[in-house]
Order: structure tokens, then sequence, then C-alpha cells
């Protein structure tokens, strides 16, 4: 709720105040959402695909984007018309045993997300610091329960601090974007829906089919539920209008960051043939040597911005998800190091880095239909959501979606343990 200072604690207050700082208030889950939709696995993923096959793959990203916007819509929603996150609805209205196999793969899928965080920010640290990869993954892990420290100050500046790295991470990628050479012609050419060959088709199916992350559908939930106190039918409307605001603007940014990931790859790698543009050490390398130093050190600093905020969201994610599932909380520092020490292990043995990435999508998949096929059953029951409840196109589009997303990640599996 909004209780510091003299802010005010009701909807009612907030429009009567009026102003921009106002409306302001309204904005902040959808942008520590988006932290899901710029982590590290979308870095690698998103310069692959532009160095790969120039601007064809851009209309994936924006069909992606638009995915996420519809799935984090509801997950926003379900908090704001119960008052409890997803987790909680789920151990509420399913058997025990449900939710308690439910509560195991969500851990693992939260070690997974973890993985992937920790080691974006280790391979950051080493590209700006030369410092090794397991004492990156070290400052890391510390650097985002700095951030979960946060909460203790209320929600706002945690989430402002998650912003802030956001913005890094857009500001770093716009600045580059700019100072290349894009075609109109070219730009409207990747909206186009088309493949050219199977590896096109394959690397679509990993843009689309990792979008949607499980920990951030929990996650969103939880950031709604209780925020803004709306008292009546008209207030609930009308904070739903804000929420669907913010999330338009958080999600559009974020597919603005990806889209510019490709653009940027497209621009300077397609068919130039520089080498490893398929890991980020390599990214960078490529960078520095097709435009100059700026422009690798802006894509280091974006990739540090997004290990170290996409770390702190995964881990608060965390503790959603254990308090929802099984009511039961672990002190925070217990659960930083219960994530990080995988991720410290991997580091430490030396195993590839992108490779541990794009395992760890695999793991973060088979997570997938345990949180979006509960959240399309929840959202369609008006004695759940009472009048917020969805409209019958929108259950039947997020069905799609959840059943398209489903059907990429079980894709890419089979894909992953057959080597086919």
């Amino acid at each position: 709720m909004t209780t510091t200072g003299d802010r005010p604690q009701t909807i009612t207050e907030i429009r009567e105040r009026g102003g921009w700082r106002s409306r302001l208030i309204f904005f902040g889950p959808a942008f520590v959402a988006a932290i899901a939709y710029v982590d590290p696995g979308n870095f690698a993923t998103n310069f692959s695909a532009g160095a790969q096959f120039g601007y064809l793959l851009l209309w994936v990203i924006v069909a992606a984007n638009l995915l996420a916007m519809l799935i984090q819509t509801l997950s926003a929603k379900l908090g704001m018309a119960t008052g409890r996150n997803l987790p909680e609805m789920c151990r509420e209205q399913f058997p025990r045993p449900v939710t308690r196999l439910m509560w195991v793969q969500a851990e693992l899928v939260a070690v997974a997300t973890d993985l992937a965080e920790v080691i974006g920010g280790a391979i950051a640290l080493n590209l700006l610091f030369g410092i090794p990869l397991f004492t990156g993954g070290v400052i890391t892990g510390l650097v985002a329960f700095a951030l979960l420290a946060l909460q203790n100050k209320g929600f706002r500046p945690f989430e402002l601090a998650i912003a802030g790295l956001f913005c890094v991470i857009l500001l770093g990628f716009l600045t580059t974007a700019f100072r290349i050479d894009v075609g109109g012609a070219d730009l409207a050419a990747g909206l186009v829906p088309r493949f050219d060959g199977t590896d096109s088709l394959l690397l679509a199916t990993g843009i689309l089919g990792a979008t949607v992350m499980p920990h951030v559908i929990y996650l969103h939930s939880a950031l709604t539920q209780g925020r803004i106190p709306a008292v009546g039918v008209e207030e609930r409307k009308f904070l739903l209008r804000r929420q669907q605001t913010d999330v338009l603007v958080g999600m559009g940014l974020a597919g603005v960051v990806n889209g510019a990931m490709l653009v940027i790859a497209a621009a300077l790698f397609f068919g130039t043939g520089i080498p490893d543009t398929d890991t980020l050490e390599g990214v960078h390398a490529g960078l520095a040597r097709a435009l100059d130093q700026p422009a690798a050190l802006a894509f280091a600093l974006a990739l540090l911005a997004s290990g170290f905020a996409s770390s702190g969201v995964g881990t608060y994610a965390g503790q959603v998800v254990m308090q929802g599932f099984i009511r039961r909380s672990i002190p925070l520092l217990a659960r930083r190091l219960l994530t990080l020490v995988p991720a410290l292990i991997v580091l430490g043995v030396g195993f590839d880095p992108t490779r541990a990435l794009v395992l760890s999508q695999v793991v973060l998949s088979f997570g997938i239909p345990f949180a979006l096929v509960p959240l399309v059953l929840l959202t369609r029951r008006s004695d759940i959501m009472a009048e917020l409840v969805n409209r019958r196109s929108t259950t039947i589009l997020a069905s799609l979606a959840a059943a398209t997303i489903i059907g990429l990640n079980a894709f890419l599996i089979v894909r992953a343990v057959t080597g086919a």
C-alpha cells in the first residue's frame, strides 16, 4: 500500500491529488516483471538470431512480446482481484498433493533461473573488469541480496531500483542502435512472418518458446496483490486499467530492448563472418571489432545490469513461491544461498557458461505449464475474479497462447534431449 509519509493511501486520494507523480504511483510491477524478458538468456538468443539471419526473425520478437503482455496482464489482474498471488490461489484451489508437486518444480525453476542470471552477471564483470567468473558470481549474488533488502523500506524503493537497472539496459542498446545505419525497408521486411530453412525455425522457436518465464508469472501476481487498495467495482476497474497501462509500457520497452539486440546484430554481424556471435563473450568482442569499444562497453554494462536485476527478481520470486505453495518462508540470506550455490558450482568447475545458460532455459521450459495453465483456469472463473473475470475472447486467446508456448517449449525439450 502507499503509506509512506503523506503519500495517498487510496485510489480516491490519488485521483483527487492528480499530477504526474500521482499517475506514476500505479507504475512499477510490470517493470520488475519485464526484467525477466531482458535477462542474459535473451541477450544470447537475440544476438544469435540477428547474426545468423539478419532482420528475418524480428517479427518473432514482436509476437513474443505481445504474448508476454497478455500473460503478464492476467497475472497482475489475478493479484488485484483476489488479494492473493498465483501460488496462494493454487494452494487454495487445488489438492494438496498437486500443490506440493507444483512447489517442488517451482523450486527447481528458481534454481535454473538464478543459474542463468548469475552467470550473466559474472560474464559481464569478467568483460568489464577481468574478474574471474566464480568471484563475479559471488558479487552478483551479493548485489541481488542488497536489492532485495530494499523491500524492508516498502515496495517502492525495490521497484525504483529495478526500473533504474532496466533503464541502463534500455539506454545501453538504444545508444548503439542509433549509431548504426538501419534501413527502413529491412526493418519492414523483418516484420513479415516467414522463415528461411530449419535453422531459422528452430531459432524462432527458441525466441518464442522461452518468452514467458514461470517465475515472473508467479511474481507479477504478488507485486499487485494489495499494493494499492481498491474499494468497489469502479475503483477495481480503474486500477485494472492502470495496471494494463503499466504492462503495456513495461513489456513494450522490453520488446524495444529485444528488438534493438537483433537489429544491432543484423546490421553489424550478418554476413560479415565475425566468429562466436552465439556467445556473450563473442558478441562483446564482435561489437568492438565491427563498431568500436564504446559499443562493447555499452553491451557489457547492459549485461551487468541485467544480471544484477534479474538475479534479485528471481530470488524474490522464490520467496513468493515457497510462502504461497506451502506457507513456509526462510530467511532471505538462506534463500539467496539456496539458489546461488548451484550457479557457483557451475562457474567453479569451469563449465562453459553459455552452454549452462542454454541448459538452464531447458529446465525453465518444464515449469511453463505449471504456471500458465493454472493462471488461465483461475482468471476465467467469475467466483474468483468477480467483475475482473476474463472475457470469453480473452480466455480463448490466453488458452491459445498457453498452448503455443507449451508446445514450443516441448519441441525445444525434445530437441535438447535427442540432439536432433
